[in-house]
């Protein structure tokens, strides 16, 4: 009774998915599981479903788009071309933008143990460029027959960290763009940020590709709408932030809300409870075990 349940749960959400009614995203992949933003990770959530793939993106030295959550290799997981571990201290030292992508692959991001996330599977894995990701993915849907996945691609960097850490915000998204387009998947790319620079500049650009707020503080709604200067197509704040009020006005501007990110069956229930248009989780496995909709 329970297996059964539970494929139809799986029907239902895939049958939403592929609508876009309800969209599922791999948060870096499926970082609780797998190493984060790496093609393995990413392949993964294709494999448990997801309809969107998450991932930040940071820059080289030689400009090359790269996936990463930090714009400099993060001492949870990395260890360095020789093996050895980076320390909290000194992590920032390995910048990224400071480096060609010949030397940020040599890096190792998945063989240690992540402590917050113990349960990843461990092997080693490399930072691959946004390009050859996408292509990844693409081959992956038409070689298992599914659906082209759509992509929800954040900038991703240090605040007031133009030049040392990042180039400038016109430039990240000019970046971008150039590898979007090459793709040739610009109607199922969103870029997103928590920072309106680069949202502001591709609204300004490039009006056609869909844009997503990110938002990690209790800011007013309309406050964040005013400062961006346009409503974005998604507004994504830390689930903790998202309550029945917040969905309803979003809903009422025309916006839709998905939250990052939620790790749980309890709060995946009762956030589709309230009405979201989508979640944003680590554990893209968990979207097997949700409760179908009751019936009105």
């Amino acid at each position: 009774m329970k297996k059964a349940y539970l494929i139809i749960s799986l029907a239902a959400l895939s049958l939403s998915a592929s609508a876009q009614k309800f969209d599922l995203q791999g948060h870096m992949g499926a970082r609780g599981i797998m190493p984060e933003n790496t093609v393995g990770g990413m392949i993964r959530a294709l494999d448990l479903g997801v309809t969107t793939l998450n991932m930040d993106v940071v820059i080289t030295k030689d400009r090359q788009p790269v996936l990463s959550h930090e714009p400099y290799f993060n001492h949870e997981f990395s260890l360095t071309p020789q093996g050895k571990e980076i320390t909290l201290k000194d992590q920032k030292n390995y910048n990224i933008f400071k480096m060609d992508y010949e030397q940020v692959k040599k890096f190792d991001v998945g063989s240690k143990v992540h402590a917050r996330f113990p349960g990843q599977q461990k092997y080693k894995a490399y930072k691959p460029l946004l390009a050859e990701v996408i292509d990844s993915a693409e081959a992956h849907a038409k070689a298992t027959k599914r659906a082209k996945p759509f992509y929800n691609i954040e900038t991703s960097l240090i605040r007031k960290g133009d030049v040392e850490f990042q180039p400038e915000a016109s430039e990240f998204v000019e970046l971008i763009m150039a590898v979007v387009n090459e793709k040739k998947i610009a109607k199922r790319v969103m870029i997103q940020s928590i920072d309106i620079r680069t949202l502001q500049y591709l609204h300004a650009h490039y009006p056609k590709i869909k844009t997503s707020l990110v938002v990690d503080e209790k800011v007013d709604l309309e406050q964040n709408i005013e400062a961006l200067g346009f409503k974005p197509t998604v507004y994504s704040p830390y689930h903790v932030l998202v309550g029945k009020g917040l969905v309803e006005r979003c809903h009422n501007l025309g916006i839709k809300i998905i939250p990052w990110t939620v790790n749980s069956v309890k709060d995946l229930n009762y956030l589709m409870g309230l009405g979201v248009d989508g979640v944003v989780s680590d554990f893209p496995n968990i979207f097997q075990m949700v409760k179908p909709a009751k019936k009105r």
